[in-house]
């Protein structure tokens, strides 16, 4: 296997067991309350936890790749992720559980503010393909996710969870120990203050990390409230079942995405995907019940999936040389909508309903829409900028 081949193989296999850690918190909330004796607002910290180290680390080393020996970062992102996994599986109380998921948050935040930026220079003639294989990555972990914690609760305590996965991200140390970076991935160039400012003042970057910040937001309120909305419609345990349903079309949805990112400019792409979006939204929180309840939130997964690789790839593609803080802001900017939407639902619903809050997804696609339409606008594409 070629070095190209082996840093991409090591950098998806690692994004598939980021993936996985991420999505088994939700199914074991039940658990970590019997476990730790905790009450309902403090396992609300769960999600703040993984997602406050995880930003902090992204932005920091995206700001920093042209500084940086990416290789070391990679390698110590990756055997810090394995050490605070088996730190999360032998916890003894809720606080020191909660300070393990910060440093596992934060350890996958340093690997994957390096990851793309690597994969940008190792393939700069199809870098939004290879962005959308590795959006495909991170979709099948967030699929098996909730699947490894269903078959590890069958047959044991749901702490071997995290330690089966810190054994996941082992032999990708060893893999990291012995890699070379190739000379290709070394164009990253030093940011200073003021290419700071130029970047955030370009039109492309800035609407870019404006779009991101909204699909983390309609991604944000889905992976939370989907279950619960479903609740009020069909039984608890079809309910749970309906946010899988939701992750399992990111597979298709982003394959396919794969093969259009080749063929169809990005804008044009991302403003037909949000176009088709806002409609399955509207069905999907329109009161439908039963097997079209199902069908129409596979649908809408298909369409959201491959609006998050697209997005990320236009707005690498406008400054190559500059894809690690282009990287940290459009997933630093993901993950403030994931932290932000969410608790405005919450909100909403409180005082109109939750079938009314869950039509927020709707408010964010049209702007989404809107946002995109302006860029491309403005900026044309990465080539025109």
């Amino acid at each position: 296997m070629d070095s190209r081949r082996a840093w991409t193989v090591t950098i998806f296999l690692f994004v598939v067991g980021d993936a996985v850690a991420t999505q088994t918190r939700g199914p074991l909330l039940r658990s970590f309350q019997s476990s730790f004796g905790v009450s309902e607002a403090l396992l609300g910290l769960v999600a703040p936890a993984g997602t406050l180290g995880f930003v902090v680390a992204i932005l920091g080393v995206g700001f920093v790749t042209g500084r940086v020996d990416l290789r070391r970062t990679l390698l110590f992102g990756t055997l810090a992720t394995a050490l605070a996994l088996f730190a999360m599986s032998v916890a003894p109380i809720y606080a020191l559980f909660l300070v393990a998921l910060i440093g596992q948050g934060a350890a996958a935040g340093a690997f994957r503010g390096g990851d793309r930026p690597i994969l940008s220079h190792l393939y700069p003639a199809r870098r939004g393909r290879v962005f959308s294989l590795y959006a495909l990555a991170w979709a099948v972990g967030a699929v098996a996710g909730p699947l490894v914690v269903t078959g590890v609760l069958a047959v044991a305590d749901w702490r071997v969870t995290y330690a089966l996965l810190a054994l996941w991200f082992l032999p990708l140390v060893a893999a990291l120990w012995r890699l070379d970076l190739p000379t290709s991935s070394s164009n990253e160039r030093t940011l200073s203050l003021a290419e700071l400012r130029r970047l955030l003042g370009r039109p492309a970057i800035l609407g870019s990390t404006t779009a991101m910040t909204l699909i983390g937001g309609i991604e944000g309120i889905v992976f939370t409230w989907l279950p619960y909305y479903a609740s009020t419609l069909v039984a608890r345990d079809l309910a749970s079942a309906l946010l899988s349903v939701y992750l399992l079309a990111y597979v298709p949805g982003r394959a396919l995405n794969t093969w259009m990112i080749d063929r169809v400019r990005y804008l044009p792409l991302a403003l037909a995907l949000a176009g088709l979006s806002v409609p399955a939204l509207v069905v999907a929180f329109g009161g439908v019940s039963g097997v079209g309840l199902f069908a129409v939130v596979f649908v809408a997964g298909l369409f959201l999936s491959g609006l998050f690789p697209t997005v990320l790839s236009y707005g690498v593609d406008a400054e190559p040389e500059y894809s690690g803080p282009i990287n940290a802001l459009t997933t630093g900017g993901t993950y403030l909508g994931i932290a932000l939407a969410p608790p405005v639902v919450g909100w909403l619903a409180e005082r109109a309903g939750i079938a009314t809050a869950m039509y927020l997804t709707v408010a964010l696609t049209v702007a989404l829409l809107a946002v995109t339409a302006a860029t491309w606008a403005v900026a044309g594409h990465p080539e025109g900028a």
